[in-house]
């Protein structure tokens, strides 16, 4: 597997992952109001155990919803994503857009599913519905850069990930990713 295939995998499988921890008993969404705070927090630390813990409090905030049937379907999408299950997911994730349209993460989440089928153009769409949710989803923009390196678009997938990191300087695949592909375009504008 080639080093920047196998790299894309690894981050997919983070972004995964984080997706996968509990959720605390309060609900929230893209407009809660501590993520300002978290966001700022984020950018001040240089300590990387904060700027992890800061992350997923973030990504917590932004997988909760007040609508019980949204909930519901996003921990039912969540544990077939999980388990590979992805036309599942799918269905799930459908029905939280349907529910909750204004939920960011419901399409966040299904355009995870979609890149995982390899339904690429479905899941920069389901992108572009998130960010114009919540435009500071650093997962979504790096999720793009992801889609762009797929389709052999490396400077789009660089101005991306610069995007995230600008967003969330602390996210060290995406740090990566800038790095070989600074590299592989040279002096090249983005």
């Amino acid at each position: 597997m080639p080093a920047m295939r196998r790299s894309t995998l690894v981050f997919v499988l983070f972004l995964m992952a984080a997706c996968m921890l509990p959720l605390p008993a309060t609900h929230a969404d893209q407009t809660d109001e501590r993520l300002d705070g978290l966001f700022l927090r984020l950018h001040q630390t240089s300590d990387d155990g904060e700027a992890f813990a800061l992350t997923q409090q973030i990504w917590q905030i932004w997988r909760q919803t007040e609508d019980a049937h949204a909930t519901r379907m996003m921990a039912k999408g969540i544990t077939a994503m999980h388990g590979q299950d992805y036309e599942e997911a799918l269905s799930a994730f459908d029905e939280v857009v349907r529910v909750a349209p204004d939920f960011a993460e419901g399409w966040n989440k299904r355009a995870t599913v979609h890149y995982l089928m390899d339904n690429l153009d479905a899941s920069k769409e389901d992108i572009f519905e998130t960010l114009r949710r919540e435009p500071r989803h650093f997962g979504a923009i790096s999720g793009l850069g992801l889609i762009f390196l797929e389709e052999g678009e490396e400077k789009l997938a660089l101005g991306a990930f610069i995007k995230a990191l600008k967003i969330n300087p602390h996210l060290e695949d995406a740090r990566g990713f800038v790095q070989v592909l600074k590299r592989k375009l040279g002096g090249q504008a983005i």
